[in-house]
């Protein structure tokens, strides 16, 4: 499944996957994000607010 997505033209190594998430009134936000498969890598997009951001640490959200 790999084969169907970018290669990180960062690493060169690995894919970017899409990553999708809801907005506040719960509307679903398709592709947001784009990370690098490769965990060494650590190459990442992101669109907040119609801004796109690359580089910022990845974590995971906790509500």
């Amino acid at each position: 499944m790999e084969d169907q997505f970018t290669q990180c033209l960062k690493c060169d190594k690995g894919v970017l996957l899409p990553l999708s998430d809801y907005g506040r009134d719960g509307a679903p936000i398709h592709y947001k994000a784009w990370v690098c498969s490769n965990p060494d890598c650590g190459f990442n997009l992101r669109i907040d607010n119609g801004e796109i951001s690359m580089g910022r640490n990845i974590a995971e959200s906790y509500k």
